[in-house]
């Protein structure tokens, strides 16, 4: 959601206004300071809205669905020579937040600078939320948002139950040209159940038949 800074500038009270955004700010990044300190490999956290979320171990059918989709797409990139795939803990900065999507991708372009200790990554080409009870209000929200404007070609979401992938694309990806001031939205190319052809953008020729995941 964008904020109209001509309304801002407007308050009478702006001076106190901009102190307490200032106060606001340097506690929320000490906060994020302190969460990069305690997070490492064995834990999946996220830093959202300077609040440190803790995730449970998922359901038998998302680290089934996980799997096998991620495991297509690492053969898929990997034969290819187009990147990188990872799964469940990586991390992603973002201006404000950190998030470990389900899966991401990385372009080659991007990846070959990765080093083999590297914890915190940037901004991938692809990333795959698989919702659940506790995370699902993020999925299409925060997340949906953040990660359009901060140019996450492509997003899908997965529902295990319904056995259904809703394929995300941002709107310039569609030769959207309007509006350039406005910032990066998704447009909902496609929403597939149980069955259809799921076909790629940021991944170029990767595709994969529905039923093959939830089988």
């Amino acid at each position: 959601m964008s904020v109209n800074i001509e309304d801002l500038k407007k308050q009478r009270n702006l001076p106190t206004l901009l102190h307490q955004l200032s106060d606001f700010w340097k506690t929320e990044q000490k906060k994020r300071h302190d969460f990069y300190e305690i997070i490492h490999e064995d834990v999946k956290a996220e830093f959202i809205n300077g609040e440190v979320i803790f995730h449970s171990p998922v359901k038998g059918k998302h680290w089934i669905v996980c799997t096998r989709l991620a495991g297509r797409l690492s053969i898929f990139v990997d034969d290819n020579d187009l990147g990188i795939v990872g799964a469940e803990k990586v991390m992603i900065r973002c201006t404000r937040n950190d998030y470990e999507p389900d899966i991401v991708f990385f372009e080659k372009e991007i990846s070959q600078h990765f080093t083999d200790d590297q914890l915190i990554f940037p901004i991938p080409n692809l990333a795959v939320e698989i919702l659940s009870k506790s995370t699902k209000n993020n999925d299409y929200g925060i997340k949906f948002e953040d990660y359009a404007a901060h140019g996450v070609n492509e997003y899908w979401i997965i529902d295990t139950e319904k056995e259904s992938i809703e394929q995300y694309i941002l709107k310039e990806k569609e030769e959207d040209k309007n509006n350039e001031n406005e910032e990066n939205t998704y447009h909902l190319h496609q929403k597939l159940t149980q069955t259809g052809l799921l076909k790629s953008f940021a991944v170029q020729g990767f595709e994969i038949e529905l039923s093959s995941i939830f089988r």
